[in-house]
């Protein structure tokens, strides 16, 4: 009998639940107009934050893989637009820590027309894919790479953009350089994410030929034995050149990366400070329309009062009203920019270092917690006061 009585326990606490989470969606839904638009409204404004968050977390990623945390790049002091010797590469692998240096020119041209740009590197091909040993090629594309002096290896996601095979010719247009390279597609290679598979690498040593063999470089990649080598390979690359006529300044692949954001300078802080008022206005009028809303429900307080609701059970679903529109706002904006942001290729858009926004768990869950809390103090504060009042002087106020 004590067995069958909790079964019915149960199951009444059930029919309740269901039944008050019916009442708090027909209260949410009454005026469906404002509340479709008061979702909207919260929606958009999360779109913008975990937009705004994602950006940041995209071009702040931390490499995946150990040899990215080894790599390092060497540079002019002064400029990357001034180069560096040739003989620069055997003083540097001479260095205590170093495993291996490759040279890397960017060369900066387009394909066919001036939209089509992406990363383009002179280097040398019998090493290049011991550098950057998570890119992945066939071991007879390689061979073919390494023989062909205008041979090139292209990235999937370009091969796909382009629609290129092996064996396909095709021509970098100079913009930086006055030399067009005529180069033949010799192998594809695969990387971890798809702006890493959004460059092409032809030989060095043919744009070396084609600008008249100057023997100079613009950037030398430097792979580290392991991550305690890393400081004091970097003062002794800069050590070694500091009295010469072309001083370096050696940083780490990632602070490399980051100095081309920094270029951004004031634009990037005037785009977070529009998006950041932006977001706060929606906010606001979001946080108004739902305590507008809650307030207006003090005569319906009353009267749920007189019928013997306790008043921590209408402050529960009072509130429960305002959160449940603030969730739905963020399945829509949290949810929505996470559907977007992972399927929308911006490649195109961002010449092939930027190929999509990685809307991590903390992002959304702090998206979570931002629509939570707007629901708690936009709805807090009226329900309380509702909820503290007489019947006769909620009767009062109509």
């Amino acid at each position: 009998m004590v067995v069958h009585g909790d079964g019915d326990g149960e199951q009444r606490i059930k029919r309740a639940g269901m039944k008050y989470l019916h009442l708090i969606w027909k209260n949410a839904m009454r005026n469906k107009i404002r509340s479709v638009l008061t979702i909207l409204s919260l929606a958009i404004s999360l779109f913008l934050l975990t937009t705004i968050l994602a950006f940041w977390t995209t071009l702040n990623r931390t490499p995946d893989s150990l040899d990215a945390q080894l790599r390092l790049v060497v540079r002019h002091a002064v400029s990357l637009a001034n180069m560096l010797p040739m003989s620069y590469q055997q003083e540097i692998e001479k260095i205590p820590g170093v495993k291996q240096v490759v040279p890397l020119q960017w060369f900066g041209g387009v394909y066919i027309d001036e939209k089509n740009f992406f990363a383009q590197f002179a280097t040398e091909p019998d090493k290049i894919f011991e550098m950057y040993s998570e890119y992945q090629i066939p071991p007879d594309q390689l061979e073919s790479f390494i023989k062909d002096r205008t041979g090139v290896v292209v990235g999937k996601t370009l091969a796909d953009r382009f629609n290129w095979k092996v064996g396909d010719r095709i021509t970098l247009i100079g913009r930086i350089f006055p030399v067009n390279m005529e180069l033949t597609i010799r192998g594809i290679y695969t990387a971890p994410t798809r702006e890493d598979a959004s460059a092409v690498f032809f030989s060095r040593e043919y744009w070396n030929e084609a600008m008249g063999r100057p023997n100079v470089i613009g950037t030398f990649a430097v792979k580290a034995k392991s991550i305690e080598d890393i400081p004091r390979i970097i003062d002794a690359i800069d050590a070694r050149f500091q009295n010469s006529i072309a001083q370096t300044k050696t940083e780490t692949e990632k602070a490399f990366q980051l100095s081309f954001v920094s270029m951004l300078g004031n634009v990037k802080l005037l785009i977070a400070s529009v998006n950041v008022v932006v977001l706060f206005a929606i906010l606001l009028v979001v946080a108004n329309t739902m305590a507008i809303a809650m307030r207006e429900r003090t005569r319906e307080v009353a009267i749920l009062k007189t019928v013997g609701f306790r008043r921590k059970t209408l402050l529960l679903l009072l509130i429960s009203e305002s959160l449940l529109i603030c969730f739905l706002g963020w399945v829509l904006g949290c949810l929505g920019a996470w559907l977007i942001w992972s399927s929308v290729d911006l490649t195109d858009i961002g010449g092939g270092f930027l190929s999509q926004l990685y809307v991590t768990p903390s992002i959304l869950g702090s998206g979570l917690i931002v629509a939570f809390l707007l629901g708690l103090f936009s709805a807090g504060i009226p329900v309380w006061h509702a909820s503290q009042i007489t019947v006769a002087q909620a009767l009062r106020q109509l």
